[in-house]
């Protein structure tokens, strides 16, 4: 008979590399809206460029959630991706509700993007100690959201 854990790790290790992902997936879902509400938002000069940018990130970022979404499950724990799971647990501010110009945009594009990797890196501090293929795949797309907020941060005349 096989372990109920459908991986290599023990029930505990596993349980506490499920629960170091979570907020990350919580992160990630709020991440992917929000960059879909600054996509539909996003006025000004450089309008075309942004919202045509911001699609390509929210690509980026779905395909991350849906990769720690699995690794989750593959854990042999519930993925929670629900509204209030999310709001309870992502630790991004909340993108502004109106129309904003896309530099201002851009800033905040960034300062969600750098959140959202601050926190996978401190995750992956805690995964190393647990689980090694979690954390080569949240190192891989921390650095992809890090490469993301690079082209972003390019765009601002700081």
């Amino acid at each position: 008979m096989t372990d109920a854990t459908p991986s290599n790790l023990d029930n505990d290790a596993a349980k506490g590399t499920a629960e170091t992902l979570q907020p990350v997936l919580a992160d990630l879902i709020d991440l992917s809206l929000q960059l879909k509400q600054a996509h539909w938002n996003v006025v000004g000069p450089q309008f075309r460029s942004v919202h045509l940018e911001l699609d390509e990130v929210v690509e980026t970022t779905r395909d991350a959630l849906d990769a720690v979404a699995e690794r989750i499950a593959a854990l042999g724990t519930v993925a929670p991706g629900g509204a209030r799971f999310v709001a309870e647990h992502s630790g991004l501010d909340a993108y502004p509700a109106e129309l904003v110009n896309a530099e201002d945009c851009v800033g905040l594009v960034v300062d969600r993007l750098d959140a959202v990797t601050g926190r996978m890196r401190s995750a992956i501090e805690t995964l190393g100690e647990t689980d090694p293929v979690s954390e080569d795949l949240v190192i891989g797309l921390a650095g992809e959201l890090e490469q993301a907020a690079w082209m972003f941060r390019a765009q601002l005349r700081r």
